[in-house]
């Protein structure tokens, strides 16, 4: 029987390369050769943690070909063997009424933080059969709830690669903060995440884009303007705030964005401060246990509305693969370094600044 080759998280920063039995593939489902598996600032986070429920294939930004599928799979999906796809992470219920929302990035059974049953790709244990539920390795299992989007024509498989952090980008600026014609933005991050954040505002109209970043991320500041920031502010070597108040003559910018997944108190203090007196709105990203002395009064006051990210919709995909495909904006610079399916942990590594210089965005590429 065919083996297929996987790069697994054992332990805390462990990975070790496992041998899994190619899966029997239903008249439902169907199996994707990995072609491109994205790696972010979330995967760094996760490798540190120890296991909670089994080894893990990681990888949630997934491109790849449909090489086996059921006939009820193709009916369903309308994809054959040989499309090229993009892979979203969620594997929901299609029962619950998030997803008769639409909405199943809310579903429970995709929730791998409340859920030890759910299954999402990248996080699932592998321990689960039939154990490919990850981008790091040569094939992943596609049930007949896994949601997949066609590559336009003139997309690349490793320029789709970005597709989740621009998918993301459109969210959480376009649908959640409602970035639009004429509208004034502070990015606190440079990293993928705040570029695609720069290339959504920009398309969406936005008169003014600022961007906040460390003295490491000089790289990513030069790629900031080229995409489109306006200016581009190192809080290491000036007080960010009194220059965005410079910069707007004193008005403050009406949306914040934060994008920097560990400034935590200090990226949302900023944002608060830079908003516009009357009326602003701060979105935040990730994990935060505690905010002492909390400016709730100044929120309030201000009028401000905190919205919190959380992932993307099928919509927000669907618009980030049409962004690609227009070339409109130098994409293909944000993907800096690729590696191969034995060198995941250094991948991993470099993307949190322990292993390559100059990293924006990796791909590991299985198959390399």
């Amino acid at each position: 029987m065919q083996a297929v080759m996987a790069a697994v998280k054992t332990g805390a920063s462990k990975m070790e390369m496992r041998e899994f039995p190619m899966p029997d593939i239903p008249e439902d489902a169907a199996l994707m050769k990995v072609e491109v598996a994205g790696i972010c600032g979330t995967d760094v986070k996760i490798y540190k943690q120890p296991l909670s429920g089994g080894p893990v294939i990681m990888g949630h930004e997934n491109i790849g070909t449909i090489a086996k599928a059921g006939r009820k799979f193709t009916e369903r999906k309308g994809l054959k063997e040989g499309d090229q796809v993009f892979l979203e992470h969620y594997v929901s219920c299609g029962q619950c009424e998030w997803c008769h929302l639409g909405q199943y990035r809310h579903c429970e059974a995709t929730d791998w933080r409340a859920n030890p049953n759910g299954i999402r790709y990248g996080y699932t244990s592998s321990d689960r059969a039939p154990h490919l539920w990850g981008g790091f390795a040569q094939y992943a299992y596609l049930p007949w709830n896994s949601v997949l989007h066609k590559l336009p024509r003139g997309v690349s498989m490793e320029l789709a690669g970005i597709v989740t952090p621009m998918a993301n980008g459109i969210e959480w600026a376009l649908f959640d903060a409602q970035v639009g014609y004429a509208s004034t933005v502070l990015i606190q991050g440079p990293g993928q995440q705040g570029l695609s954040q720069i290339v959504a505002c920009k398309q969406a109209g936005a008169d003014l884009i600022i961007v906040t970043g460390t003295t490491k991320d000089a790289k990513r500041m030069e790629l900031a303007k080229l995409l489109g920031a306006d200016y581009v502010i190192d809080v290491q070597q000036e007080d960010p705030l009194a220059r965005i108040m410079d910069i707007t003559a004193g008005r403050g910018v009406d949306v914040a964005l934060d994008c920097t997944a560990g400034a935590g108190t200090f990226a949302i203090l900023l944002g608060i401060e830079a908003l516009k007196r009357k009326g602003g709105t701060l979105l935040i990203q990730g994990e935060m246990t505690d905010f002492p002395n909390f400016p709730i009064a100044k929120v309030t006051l201000k009028y401000i509305t905190i919205k919190c990210a959380r992932g993307h919709s099928y919509k927000a995909c669907e618009l980030a693969l049409q962004q690609l495909a227009s070339k409109r904006f130098p994409l293909d610079l944000v993907t800096t370094h690729t590696f191969g399916l034995t060198e995941a942990d250094y991948a991993i590594k470099s993307v949190g600044n322990e292993g390559a210089k100059d990293v924006i965005h990796v791909s590991l590429l299985p198959w390399k």
